[in-house]
């Protein structure tokens, strides 16, 4: 079981590494505390209904907060309906915490998924493992043990309260 757990682990490392990051930024994904602000102005084509603005600007759950004066007033931008310019701010994260955060988020019908799947199934085995590390009736498995119930308190505080 040593082995099994011990070259896991080492294979795993860097996985662990970019999990263990990118689950640190993710907390932090309410702010603007990682991501990069740009000043965006576009132009759109004529004839651009409002009903579909925030799919021509590529904006995800999009709404016009109102309309005044000719100008469409949503959340970080305008939109000025008589010259088709929209003014917005855009806020994205640097190239390589994007993917590391898109990884961390993966679902079932993301190319990569079985790789998340078995990603979650390893640290399964690393807690299950950890358990055989020691022999049963010793000091340091009876410290562990305790280690353990406290570790689970914790979880169980943590989740229902």
């Amino acid at each position: 079981m040593r082995i099994y757990h011990r070259y896991l682990g080492f294979f795993l490392a860097g996985i662990m590494a970019v999990y263990a990051l990118s689950g640190i930024i993710l907390i932090f994904r309410d702010t603007d505390t990682f991501h990069i602000v740009e000043t965006v102005e576009k132009v759109l084509p004529e004839g651009t209904e409002l009903e579909n603005l925030g799919k021509e600007l590529g904006i995800k759950r999009f709404r016009i907060d109102r309309v005044e004066s000719g100008v469409a007033y949503f959340r970080d931008g305008t939109y000025n309906i008589e010259s088709r310019t929209a003014v917005y701010t855009k806020k994205e994260m640097p190239y390589l915490l994007d993917k590391m955060t898109h990884l961390h988020k993966a679902t079932s019908s993301r190319p990569l998924a079985f790789l998340n799947i078995f990603f979650g199934v390893s640290l399964f085995f690393f807690v299950m493992s950890s358990f055989w590390m020691f022999v049963p009736g010793t000091s340091v498995f009876k410290k562990g043990l305790y280690f353990a119930l406290a570790g689970l308190a914790l979880t169980l505080l943590v989740l229902f309260v």
